[in-house]
């Protein structure tokens, strides 16, 4: 079941639980897989570390294989690595994919992705998908191909404001292209229990009858050591109380 990762808002964690979840998966022993459709490449960076910078396969290169005229058609497992995590493997980004947006577009290539997933779906168990702060091509691709949204949410007034709308474009894309989408629920991340305005915000959000799922994640300068060490939490520290509450974030997601 591919899971899209989405939030028109940067900087509200879409990568940060990505590849958190991604990992718990594989450290379940699940085929996982994870496509960084994000030019900035965060979750790329956080899986592979240096080797991020490498010059090796990209989600860049499997789109501009798309616009191809050529008759050899290449798997898309071909543009996917291995990271040094047991059963976890990374579609990466690269800043190449700004500059293809406007040819696959022109071209109606928004289909592709789709077609890649079903295919992927034969090797992998789990997909996760990140991507950019924004509707753009890239974003429309992996909402169209996927069969769930996760919404990170800060408890910020600003993410809020963006949230109806974000729901509404997800609405949009299942009705016009995609009936299998679903939002798999919003992810409140950065809580902090003991100041009001995040509880008062959640609270508000249950109330309007949002898919506002459990458990919140806890606000920790542990992340940061996690993301310098190239290291996701299951992995740094399996016992810390967020990832306690990723791991029942991702064994309460649907399988």
């Amino acid at each position: 079941m591919p899971i899209v990762v989405f939030n028109q808002k940067g900087g509200v964690g879409k990568s940060t639980i990505t590849c958190n979840l991604a990992a718990i998966s594989a450290s379940q022993g699940l085929r996982t897989l994870v496509i960084d459709l994000d030019p900035q490449g965060n979750s790329s960076s956080y899986l592979l570390g240096n080797s991020a910078r490498d010059e090796q396969p990209t989600a860049a290169g499997f789109f501009e294989h798309t616009l191809s005229y050529s008759f050899k058609s290449i798997p898309p497992t071909d543009f996917i690595v291995a990271t040094p995590f047991d059963h976890l493997h990374v579609m990466p980004a690269s800043a190449a994919l700004n500059e293809l947006q406007v040819k696959l577009e022109s071209r109606q290539k928004i289909y592709k992705l789709r077609e890649a997933l079903k295919q992927l779906a034969n090797s992998y168990e789990r997909i996760y998908i990140d991507t950019a702060p924004a509707l753009n091509f890239f974003t429309r691709a992996a909402l169209i191909g996927a069969s769930g949204c996760l919404i990170p949410f800060d408890c910020d007034s600003f993410s809020r404001q963006a949230l109806y709308a974000l729901m509404d474009n997800v609405q949009e894309i299942r009705a016009d292209h995609n009936p299998d989408l679903q939002i798999e629920g919003i992810v409140v991340n950065q809580f902090q229990p003991r100041a009001n305005l995040p509880q008062r915000m959640v609270a508000e959000l249950i109330a309007e009858g949002l898919p506002v799922l459990q458990p919140y994640l806890p606000a920790s300068v542990k992340i940061r050591e996690s993301h310098e060490l190239c290291l996701p939490m299951v992995y740094l520290d399996p016992k810390h109380k967020i990832t306690l509450a990723l791991i029942a974030l991702h064994d309460g997601l649907r399988s």
